[in-house]
């Protein structure tokens, strides 16, 4: 250590010297073991820095070759000319600079890392103008930006819940299917946890992505910039909306909460659930169908019974029928939020509806109630 002191104080103080191997010269000659002791301590600090700044800069070049091998053919040919180009710009300063070899050398490298940068960032801004380069060879569908105003965001839960796969297969979804990085990487959380049910529902929905993307024009991550990462908030939920904004898009979901946000900010959305209800097969009062009494209803003498589409109907005196399975005329329909629910009575033989029997109690809303024919 006192070898590089004296070394660099005789480069710092006294006249200017010739030459730099005449300044090493002359310390050798005034000191003794100068070389033997200098070679020593610069092995020491070699060592020293190396074991502190190796392993960083070690996983530093790793991520730089990870972040290299996925670049698109137009961001490799935009790193290369930028690089080219601060080369090419710092070598005037460099042949200046080389006459005062101390200080002009750090100062080379400084210039030269600026003029590099500089340069790829000029030419990554305009990577877009290079035409003569094909197709980058990305798997997902180049779709142009405009065309993005009407696409459909896919929420975590409605993934999940699959049924958003089979109405994308029938074509009544329209616009590009976009998936954001975020949901994936919620997705991802989900089936890594350490709960076996959340666990199988991130499979899921990993799996139904999988099947999606060979079935559908599916695209994923690819529009994820235009969100500022300064200002994301940690919800999911507020950058779907706010992704949704940006990109003139609607989202796809069955969660009421992202719902009722979505809504209050202008936002388009398409609930699976209010579709499936939608759908329900349309029931007036004085039909008849055969259902099958599974148990006995809240009120008393009442049965409940279930279409195939999870309609629950409410049978009067069907508890004495619990395990039959008969035909019934409906009375009346009332939707709930919850879904629809279906009034009916037991159709006697005749082809009439059974009477109810009086239990004594009150009826709601007044009145008799009479016989449907």
């Amino acid at each position: 250590m006192f070898s590089l002191a004296y070394t660099l104080r005789t480069l710092t103080e006294g006249a200017p010297p010739t030459s730099l191997p005449g300044v090493f010269h002359d310390m050798a000659r005034n000191q003794p073991f100068y070389f033997q002791s200098t070679a020593f301590a610069f092995a020491v600090l070699g060592l020293l820095v190396g074991t502190i700044v190796g392993p960083a800069m070690a996983q530093s070049l790793v991520n730089a070759g990870n972040a290299i091998e996925k670049m698109s053919s137009r961001d490799k040919i935009a790193v290369a000319l930028g690089t080219i180009i601060g080369t090419v710009l710092t070598l005037p300063f460099f042949l200046l600079l080389l006459r005062w070899p101390v200080l002009g050398l750090p100062v080379a490298a400084l210039l030269f890392l600026a003029f590099v940068y500089l340069g790829i960032r000029a030419t990554m801004s305009m990577k877009d103008e290079f035409r003569f380069i094909g197709p980058t060879g990305m798997v997902e569908p180049e779709i142009p930006e405009n065309s993005m105003e009407r696409c459909k965001i896919l929420d975590t839960n409605v993934i999940i819940d699959g049924r958003i796969a089979d109405v994308c297969r029938t074509g009544f979804i329209e616009g590009p299917i976009y998936v954001p990085g975020f949901v994936l990487d919620e997705l991802q959380h989900i089936a890594d946890s350490a709960d076996s049910l959340k666990r199988a529902r991130g499979r899921r929905g990993l799996d139904i992505l999988n099947q999606m993307q060979k079935e559908l024009p599916l695209v994923v991550r690819t529009y994820d910039y235009k969100l500022n990462e300064e200002h994301i908030p940690e919800e999911v939920d507020a950058r779907l909306v706010r992704l949704a904004k940006i990109l003139g898009g609607s989202i796809v979901t069955n969660d009421f909460n992202l719902n009722k946000v979505a809504a209050l900010q202008g936002v388009p959305v398409l609930n699976v659930n209010e579709l499936a209800n939608a759908l329900k097969p349309v029931v007036l009062p004085g039909e008849e169908m055969p259902v099958t009494i599974i148990r006995e209803g809240k009120e008393q003498n009442q049965g409940v019974a279930y279409l195939d589409d999870g309609t629950m109907i409410v049978v009067e005196d069907g508890r004495r029928r619990i395990g039959d399975s008969l035909d019934v005329v409906v009375t009346s329909v009332l939707q709930t939020v919850a879904g629809k629910m279906i009034f009916a009575r037991i159709k006697d033989e005749n082809g009439d509806a059974d009477e109810p029997r009086d239990s004594g109690r009150s009826r709601t809303g007044g009145g008799p109630r009479y016989k449907v024919r």
